[in-house]
């Protein structure tokens, strides 16, 4: 049994990570293996996050004054958590093909980008594009029709260049 002490300590640290964390999922994970864990955390590692197992009533306390509050409140049975401070999308398409291939995890809240959210959002973000592929189609979008410009304004000289070629190899034109 840890001393009062180290559960104050984990209570601190705890209250760190959610302070920084924007993005924050509740999770079950009743009648999980110890090799099932560690692959779910190798999953999370890997997609950017931080996960816990965590006790209800110091997650509580940890969370009291910051985003995570609403959603550490109240909870009951066994619960973990993950969380990053970074992309929310890639973190929750690592855990739903997590709870896809083992449907011991379960999710029970989350918070996205400081706002809470239903279970069934994360599902949704789950499906999105990751942040750097919607970046790049954005980036596309902004280049075409510069690109399309240069080609447009390009294309009126060589046009001009092929007509005074035509012109001079006909002899309409003199040199």
């Amino acid at each position: 049994m840890k001393k009062k002490a180290d559960k104050i300590n984990d209570a601190e640290i705890l209250r760190q990570d959610l302070t920084k964390a924007r993005n924050v999922f509740v999770t079950g994970f009743e009648k999980l293996q110890v090799s099932q864990d560690f692959e779910l955390r190798k999953a999370v590692r890997a997609a950017g996050g931080k996960y816990r197992v965590i006790k209800n009533n110091i997650a509580e306390k940890a969370s009291s004054g910051t985003p995570a509050e609403p959603v550490l409140k109240g909870l009951t049975g066994m619960n973990s958590l993950a969380y990053t401070t970074s992309d929310p999308v890639a973190l929750a398409k690592a855990l739903t093909a997590y709870a896809k291939a083992n449907p011991t995890l379960t999710f029970k809240a989350g918070i996205v980008e400081g706002r809470v959210v239903e279970v069934g959002a994360i599902a949704e973000l789950a499906t999105m594009p990751a942040k750097e592929e919607i970046l790049a189609k954005l980036l596309f979008l902004i280049n075409a029709p510069a690109q399309r410009l240069a080609t447009a304004i390009n294309a009126v000289g060589r046009n001009l260049a092929v007509v005074v070629d035509q012109g001079v190899k006909e002899n309409k034109f003199r040199a």
